[in-house]
């Protein structure tokens, strides 16, 4: 896995993500999203595995029902081919063209 590959992982997963465990399953799936979708799925997964709500009257409330929410969008827009990954399908993994910036007239 280059650099530009790690790059997009960590700031799609976040930077706490580990390095080596990406490493290990890019080797392993070959691809940016298979990888992505790996890790979120685990994610899931474990948030699953656990009660969602938890209440004590006045002392304590959390509820994981919105984050099992956001890792559904997140693997729902993932597994769509229409989403760009960078490295994909021959999409250049960094700047790709010159880009010139003109002053706009003033009115």
């Amino acid at each position: 896995m280059d650099e530009a590959s790690r790059c997009w992982l960590l700031s799609t997963l976040g930077p706490a993500t580990d390095a080596t465990d990406l490493e290990q399953r890019y080797a392993r799936l070959g691809s940016q999203r298979a990888v992505a979708l790996d890790v979120l799925r685990e994610r899931r997964a474990a948030l699953l595995a656990q009660p969602l709500k938890i209440a004590l009257s006045g002392v304590v409330s959390v509820d994981n029902s919105g984050n099992v929410a956001a890792l559904d969008r997140q693997i729902g827009e993932l597994e769509d081919p229409s989403t760009p990954v960078p490295g994909e399908d021959g999409e250049e993994t960094g700047p790709s063209g010159v880009l010139l910036l003109r002053e706009r007239p003033r009115r």
